[in-house]
C-alpha cells in the first residue's frame, strides 16, 4: 500500500464534498502524497492506535500531518485531538484543524490541546484549493521532522 519513506495525510473529514475537494486541491496542486481518509473520530483513534480494522496497519507508516475536522460523528474532533496529544506515540504527529466552526471556543481549545494549526475552511473553492495547496506544501515539503520518530 504504502511505503515508509511516504509522507502520509491522514484526513478526518465526514464531509463526502469536503473530503472530495481535499483530495482534489491535493491532486491540482501537484501533491502526490497517499491521503488516509477516515470518517469519524472514532475510526481516526483506530487507525492512529492501529485498532480495530485498522490493527493490522504497518506501525512503521505513521502520518505526516492529521487534517482534523472538528464536528464529527461518535467522537469530535477535539476529543480526538485530546487522546492524540495524550499518547506517547502520537504526541508530536502534527495536527491542523481544519474546519467551517468559526466559534471562539473551538479555537481556543484546540490550542489549549495542542494543536499545531487551527484553518477555516474557505467556502470558496478556489480559496479551498489554494488554502490546501499551501497547507500541502508547508506540512508536506517545507517543514522538518527528525528523522526517526516512533511510530503510531
Amino acid at each position: 500500500m504504502f511505503t515508509v519513506s511516504q509522507r502520509v495525510v491522514l484526513l478526518v473529514e465526514d464531509n463526502a464534498d469536503d473530503e472530495l475537494m481535499t483530495l482534489r486541491a491535493f491532486r491540482k496542486s501537484n501533491m502526490h502524497n497517499p491521503v488516509v481518509v477516515v470518517r469519524d473520530g472514532a475510526e481516526a483513534l483506530d487507525y492512529l492506535f492501529r485498532q480495530g480494522k485498522h490493527a493490522d496497519r504497518d506501525p512503521d507508516i505513521r502520518p505526516q500531518v492529521i487534517l482534523l475536522d472538528l464536528h464529527l460523528p461518535r467522537i469530535d474532533g477535539l476529543e480526538v485531538l485530546r487522546r492524540i496529544r495524550g499518547h506517547e506515540q502520537t504526541r508530536t504527529v502534527p495536527v491542523v484543524v481544519l474546519t467551517s466552526s468559526k466559534e471562539e471556543r473551538d479555537l481556543v481549545e484546540s490550542y489549549q490541546l495542542g494543536v499545531n494549526s487551527f484553518v477555516h475552511k474557505p467556502v470558496d473553492v478556489t480559496d479551498f484549493f489554494e488554502a490546501i495547496r499551501q497547507l500541502g506544501m508547508y506540512w508536506l515539503v517545507l517543514n522538518e521532522f527528525p528523522a526517526q520518530r516512533r511510530s503510531a
